[in-house]
């Protein structure tokens, strides 16, 4: 509770703060890069490799892109190496740094699915009869088929975004943690303010990351909304980037790669680069 006000309150004074100051700046100097989870917090686990450890290797990759390619345009790590962040302090370092941009990287998971199978049978005593009935266990699936890459940016969890997910996967999408609670009239209100002054160009810094993931062959689930706390604490535009499912064998095995990470680092970097010179057309 006290982190959420204080949340909250930090991010009010950015706004009133920081606001008139971001739209009027044409020049985007400064990205924060986000390896998400990290030490003790492994994120989600596949069959050989943790979400901690891939994220962290892309996160790298796309800072050493935008370091060749754009070396004026700066970049600040929450992470470079395998230790923990807490949310708030993922925020206030880009908050502290004035950036103009944040990418929290992170790879994706399904909850699995649960089946119950007859294992066997045994005998019960009913009466003076004895007759022979089923016998029963559960068994929890982890793998599954679902793959490609989604981008969220902050926002209610929409209903019809709820539904699709399930409906189209067969199976619910594990959610990160770092959620606001949603029935809280000030989230509405938190979520107001940030939309008012970062969404339109969070939508356009997603939407150039897919479209990036999508020319790398990734299967495109688009951009999305979700009342996400490292992002609600950022004073700018702000994306969460899922690179896969770490619970699909194939994708499992793609993005811990060379080839697999190498790819994805440069979507991210190029949808970068792309939303920088859109931005500063303007």
């Amino acid at each position: 509770m006290k982190l959420m006000k204080s949340i909250k309150l930090l991010v009010f004074v950015l706004f009133t703060c920081v606001c008139g100051s971001v739209f009027a700046q044409r020049k985007m100097n400064h990205v924060v890069l986000d390896a998400g989870h990290g030490g003790k917090d492994p994120g989600a686990i596949g069959s050989f490799s943790k979400e901690k450890d891939i994220a962290l290797a892309v996160t790298l990759k796309v800072r050493d892109i935008l370091k060749k390619e754009a070396p004026q345009l700066r970049t600040t790590l929450t992470r470079d190496s395998d230790f923990f962040v807490e949310l708030k302090g993922r925020h206030a370092i880009a908050n502290k740094a004035n950036a103009d941009l944040f990418l929290s990287i992170h790879i994706n998971s399904t909850a699995g699915t649960t089946t119950r199978v007859q294992a066997g049978t045994r005998k019960v005593k009913k009466g003076k009869k004895w007759t022979t009935v089923p016998v029963y266990k559960t068994i929890h699936n982890r793998s599954t088929k679902t793959s490609g890459t989604e981008t969220y940016v902050l926002g209610l969890t929409r209903n019809d975004q709820k539904e699709k997910a399930i409906g189209e996967f067969g199976e619910t999408i594990a959610e990160e943690p770092g959620l606001l609670d949603e029935n809280d009239p000030t989230t509405a209100i938190l979520i107001a303010q940030y939309s008012q002054a970062f969404l339109s160009r969070s939508v356009t810094l997603g939407s150039k990351v897919q479209q990036n993931f999508a020319k790398a062959g990734r299967n495109n689930l688009g951009v999305k909304q979700k009342s996400l706390e490292v992002l609600a604490g950022s004073a700018m535009p702000g994306v969460l980037i899922e690179l896969g499912f770490i619970n699909n064998q194939e994708e499992e095995a793609y993005m811990n790669s060379e080839a697999g990470q190498q790819a994805l680092a440069s979507a991210i970097a190029t949808a970068i680069l792309d939303y920088k010179k859109e931005v500063e057309k303007k």
